[in-house]
């Protein structure tokens, strides 16, 4: 059993997965620093030097201290803000990988370099098996969810058939 934990943690996905959480709790931290030390300062300045963490007002014996969900919720926009440019940055540069691997292709096709097996001449069978487009691991036509890296796939009518 402790063999297989092993074998569980050191795979690929979870490490990556703790990285990306330590990293994560780190931009956190510098994001809180952003929003506390720079940016509600500066709109406290347009807003009569006004701290929004001490806004609160009261019911009864309890205190409701919307200024400091106020300072929460800039942190989130920022934060989700910066991992959209991130996740925008990352799918423009593998849309160039892609078509860059396209266009070798090509060339190497036009060159005469890239041969074709008999097997692509003749009338290919019914295939059986498809790759993943995120780990480019070898997987069943009929899966919805990548075994190795448990990503969604699509599907098309033909796969489904």
């Amino acid at each position: 059993m402790l063999k297989e934990f092993k074998e569980f943690a050191m795979r690929g996905n979870i490490m990556d997965l703790a990285v990306g959480v330590i990293i994560g709790g780190s931009f956190q931290k510098i994001v809180t620093s952003l929003v506390n030390d720079m940016i509600m300062p500066i709109i406290s300045v347009f807003t009569g030097k006004i701290d929004f963490s001490t806004l609160a007002f009261q019911i009864g014996d309890v205190s409701i201290k919307y200024g400091a969900f106020l300072t929460t919720i800039l942190d989130f926009l920022i934060i989700a803000f910066s991992i959209f440019l991130f996740v925008r940055y990352i799918n423009k540069l593998n849309k160039k990988w892609e078509k860059m691997k396209e266009e070798e292709l090509k060339k190497l096709e036009k060159k005469g370099k890239l041969k074709r097996r008999k097997a692509d001449k003749e009338e290919a069978k019914a295939p059986t098996t498809k790759v993943c487009p995120y780990c480019f691991s070898e997987i069943n036509i009929k899966a919805t969810r990548c075994p190795n890296c448990t990503s969604e796939l699509e599907t098309s009518e033909n796969e489904i058939s």
